[in-house]
Order: C-alpha cells, then sequence, then structure tokens
C-alpha cells in the first residue's frame, strides 16, 4: 500500500510585542487602556508577593516556596475569563489564583504547610493547587467534560510546567480532552527547565504545542513574556471553547528566573549567562516600556502602584502570621468518614 499523507500540520508562534515594547499593530488584541493597567498592576502584585514569599521562607517564617519570577504573564486568562469558568492550577501558579481573588493570606498559609489555605473561597470556581506533577491536567479535563455534558457555555484553564508533558497523565488527559471535544484550554508554563532537567533533555520534540497534533486539536506557541500576546491566544481559544469548537494547547513560552524551589539551587546547573539574555525579556519591564511610550505609565504612577502593592502583600502577611496554628491531629481528619481503630490510637497520643 502506498504512503498517505493525510495533512500537513503546522504550529504558530505568536509575538505581538518584542523586547522593546514595540508592537506589531496588526497583530494587537482589542485591549482597552484600562486593562493594559490592570494587568500591570496584577503582574506587579504577584511579583511582590512572590518577592515576600522568598524572604519569608529565609526568614524561617514559611515552608519550601516555588518562585514564579519572570512567569507573572500567566495571569492573562484572569482578564478574559468569566466568573462561572475554571481556573486548574498546578503549583507556580499564584499569581492566577491572586488576579482571581484568592486571598494572598491563604496562599502563604498553604506555603506554610496548613491545608487550611487551600480551602477554596465559596462562589470561586478554582481547584486547589496541585503539588504532583500533572495529575491536575485529568481533573481540568473532567471538569470540561462536566461542563460540556451539562451544555453551558463555561471553559476551563488549565496550566503545568514543561516537565508535566513527558508524564502519562498529561497525555491521557489531552488525548481524552481531544477525542470528546470538551472546553478546555491548557497552558504549558515552558519555562525551559523540569528542575534542573533542560527541555531538551525531556523531549524530541521541536515544540511542545505540537503535542496537540496527535490529539486531533490546535496548538500555539506564544511568546509568554508578551502580556498582548498572551491575551490574543488565550482570548481566541476560550471563544472557540465557549462556541464548541473544543480544546487548545498553549505553550507559554517563558523563563524560570529563580529557582525551582527555595529548596534548589538554580546556579548549580545552570549558566548564569542564560539567565541574563532572559532578564531582558521580563514580562514587566516589556509591558513598562510599552505603557511609558503610551503615556499609560510615568515614573510617579509606577512608584504608587508598587507602594500600594506591598501595601498589600504586608497586610497579608499580617493576616496570615496572626491565624492560629493548624492542630497535629488535624493530619488524621478528612480521611476516612469513620476513623480506623489504629488511626484513633494515633490521633489519641497526638501531643501528649
Amino acid at each position: 500500500m502506498p504512503e498517505k499523507i493525510l495533512k500537513t500540520f503546522q504550529v504558530k508562534y505568536v509575538q505581538v510585542m518584542d523586547e522593546n515594547g514595540n508592537v506589531d499593530q496588526t497583530m494587537m488584541p482589542k485591549i482597552t487602556p484600562d486593562v493594559i493597567k490592570k494587568i500591570y498592576e496584577g503582574m506587579i502584585l504577584t511579583k511582590i508577593f512572590d518577592e515576600t514569599a522568598l524572604s519569608l521562607q529565609r526568614e524561617g517564617r514559611m515552608l519550601t516556596f516555588a518562585t514564579a519570577r519572570g512567569q507573572e504573564a500567566q495571569i492573562i486568562p484572569a482578564f478574559v475569563l468569566r466568573k462561572s469558568d475554571w481556573v486548574v492550577p498546578a503549583f507556580r501558579e499564584n499569581g492566577i489564583m491572586i488576579a482571581l481573588g484568592y486571598p494572598m493570606e491563604m496562599l502563604y498559609q498553604y506555603w506554610s504547610g496548613d491545608e487550611a489555605g487551600m480551602k477554596v473561597p465559596d462562589g470561586m470556581n478554582c481547584l486547589p493547587a496541585a503539588i504532583p506533577v500533572s495529575t491536575q491536567v485529568a481533573h481540568a479535563m473532567g471538569v470540561a467534560w462536566a461542563e460540556k455534558l451539562k451544555k453551558t457555555d463555561s471553559v476551563v484553564v488549565s496550566y503545568s510546567g514543561d516537565g508535566s508533558t513527558s508524564k502519562s497523565d498529561f497525555h491521557e488527559a489531552l488525548n481524552f480532552a481531544g477525542v470528546f471535544k470538551v472546553p478546555l484550554i491548557h497552558i504549558i508554563q515552558n519555562n525551559q527547565w523540569a528542575i534542573s532537567v533542560p527541555r531538551s533533555k525531556q523531549t524530541a520534540s521541536e515544540t511542545l504545542a505540537q503535542k496537540a497534533i496527535a490529539y486531533g486539536f490546535e496548538g500555539v506557541q506564544v511568546d509568554g513574556n508578551d502580556v498582548f500576546a498572551m491575551y490574543k491566544v488565550i482570548s481566541e481559544a476560550v471563544e472557540k471553547a465557549r462556541k464548541g469548537g473544543g480544546p487548545t494547547l498553549v505553550e507559554m513560552y517563558t523563563y524560570r528566573l529563580g529557582d525551582h524551589t527555595t529548596a534548589d539551587d538554580w546556579k548549580k546547573y545552570r549558566d548564569p549567562k542564560e539567565v541574563e539574555e532572559w532578564l531582558k525579556k521580563d514580562p514587566i519591564i516589556r509591558l513598562e516600556k510599552y505603557m511609558m511610550r503610551f503615556a499609560l505609565l510615568d515614573e510617579n504612577m509606577k512608584k504608587n502602584i508598587w507602594d500600594e502593592c506591598k501595601r498589600k502583600v504586608n497586610e497579608a502577611v499580617a493576616k496570615y502570621e496572626a491565624m492560629p496554628l493548624p492542630k497535629p491531629q488535624d493530619m488524621f481528619d478528612y480521611i476516612y468518614e469513620k476513623i480506623p481503630a489504629i488511626l484513633q490510637e494515633q490521633r489519641d497520643s497526638v501531643g501528649q
């Protein structure tokens, strides 16, 4: 039987704004100056939250923390989604959770080791952070399938890192999403490193976005440090999913400027020159250049925004540190409907 080429697949790369804040007006999405300012404020709040968490951990006031320095553009879906839509984060998505309205003090509480910090507030369609790599992709697919079965027009945006694309549950979930055409937009935050493993050593694919081809739906690679490109791609994917067009895999091409977590030291496996080059692509600095050029921001406004974000974060830290500590007995609760005798015995002995 002769060979047949069924289709020619191509993955598009989307960039609207370059490193100097210059934009391609033919690619520019419909976005108001007010939304641009809110995105900037959201990224600054994410950055200050992140830096403060790092300080708290180093001072022994919090436990291991996963930083998101350089990945602040993860917040973009918050400016596209409706309240009825869902967000399913991994563990580096504090920014999007804050942008959705998740209380910062509860995030600090969670990263201090108190699971009560992940009791998602009522009325917020957000799943708890997922520490195991890629398990949340299946959960996101399930939520999206449920919305389709209920015949709503709600969509689900989920996140994972580049390392997740080498995990079986990632493939199983997205294969299912493609088969049943669920309203899922899955964002791979490709920050180039899975802890100390570079992307080149975990996949032979030229891009991560092209993995969507095998699942039968669209994959897009986007400049993840370009907020306008992110806004454009996410908006289009959400609109398509809302109309019944099925899932989209978005490769957010970015870079992790900090350590994997506070238990890590990137200097042991990365070239400092590589980090220096990516510092020039910082999404916050890039957006500042654009905003300054079009009089959407000046130095005084910038200072006021930073000061206000610092005030909010400091207030959240005070609330977090005023919370009562969890009880050791809590580790035995909420596991079984009726606690087994052996665990009851252990629970009774705790604290004695």
